[in-house]
């Protein structure tokens, strides 16, 4: 574990969102969307792009594409976007990774964390696999292993349980407004990743990426609640 400033005390975990919080793929996720929307001969407004952000795949089909796609048709738009999304980051997974994030999870070896997400699985082996974090997550939870979405907490309560700590004694990192609320839903800390949003005003901290200084400062005087 890591000694000194930024320290995670004992009995505490860091539990991740994906999109936004590790890699900032928030702009080729609008881009994909886009492209595939106009094959589909859809315009893709600003709303549409922002009502995206913390969602998972099958709430954004509906919304863009139609309430009344039947459940394989929903499944196989969201999967045929994820492909084209995965083509456009094939390659590039570093030069989207948030500042300091790696450094910042490598760091911490002994720390219990979990990735907590709406993404879908295939993005999330993707993500992995191709930024060599793999193996520093003890616990995954996407989109597809639970039934309420965010802002609903079930994601992280899940994960929590998954780890074995309490939710009291969790640490989120979030960067939608979806997210943060689910992360106080949820009874966490919650500190929020500016990528998407220039502000979080429910997290408990707000910093621009992992190198952040302040983020350091906070993390050393968080304590594990019995």
């Amino acid at each position: 574990m890591m000694d000194g400033p930024g320290r995670v005390a004992p009995g505490l975990a860091l539990l991740f969102d994906m999109d936004g919080v590790l890699i900032h793929s928030n702009p080729l996720h609008r881009t994909a969307w886009k492209l595939y929307n106009q094959r589909q001969g859809v315009e893709t407004s600003e709303a549409m792009l922002e009502f995206m952000y913390g969602r998972r795949n099958d709430e954004i089909v509906r919304h863009f594409l139609g309430q009344a796609l039947s459940p394989e048709e929903v499944a196989a738009h969201g999967e045929a976007k994820e492909r084209l999304y995965r083509q456009l980051m094939e390659g590039r997974v570093g030069e989207y990774l948030v500042p300091g994030v790696r450094s910042f999870i490598e760091s911490r070896p002994n720390v219990p964390m979990a990735l907590a997400t709406n993404a879908e699985p295939a993005n999330v082996q993707f993500l992995l696999r191709a930024s060599g974090l793999a193996d520093r997550f003890q616990v995954v939870v996407h989109g597809g292993l639970v039934r309420n979405p965010k802002p609903d907490p079930e994601i992280f309560l899940r994960a929590a349980a998954l780890l074995g700590v309490e939710a009291r004694n969790s640490i989120v990192f979030e960067d939608s407004y979806a997210g943060v609320r689910a992360a106080r839903n949820a009874g966490m800390r919650v500190v929020g990743v500016r990528t998407t949003h220039p502000s979080l005003p429910d997290a408990d901290l707000s910093v621009d990426d992992f190198l952040s200084p302040e983020l350091t400062a906070w993390l050393g005087e968080q304590k594990p609640v019995n």
